[in-house]
């Protein structure tokens, strides 16, 4: 079963590849969907797959890659990913 939740990840995100290695993470794991800067310094996404991919990638972003400090982490669910370009790709 698929299941999609749109994410904002807080603290020193922004500058330190995080957007990259988030996408490296979701195509690892075989997730659909998304993610961008946000103008207020956070990171928000979308990631849509199985629970178990799912999960793994919200217990990921809760540290992120080696050079961010994430602060705080939410999770939430949302619709399905239809209607995006296949695979995990940065939008701007």
């Amino acid at each position: 079963m698929t299941a999609s939740y749109r994410f904002v990840v807080a603290g020193r995100v922004q500058g330190v590849g995080f957007r990259h290695a988030t996408r490296q993470q979701a195509q690892a794991l075989g997730l659909q969907g998304w993610v961008r800067n946000r103008s207020d310094g956070s990171v928000e996404g979308v990631a849509s797959g199985s629970d178990a991919a799912l999960h793994a990638m919200r217990d990921w972003l809760r540290h992120g890659p080696p050079a961010a400090g994430v602060t705080k982490l939410v999770w939430e669910a949302t619709v399905t990913n239809e209607g995006h370009a296949p695979g995990f790709h940065i939008a701007h």
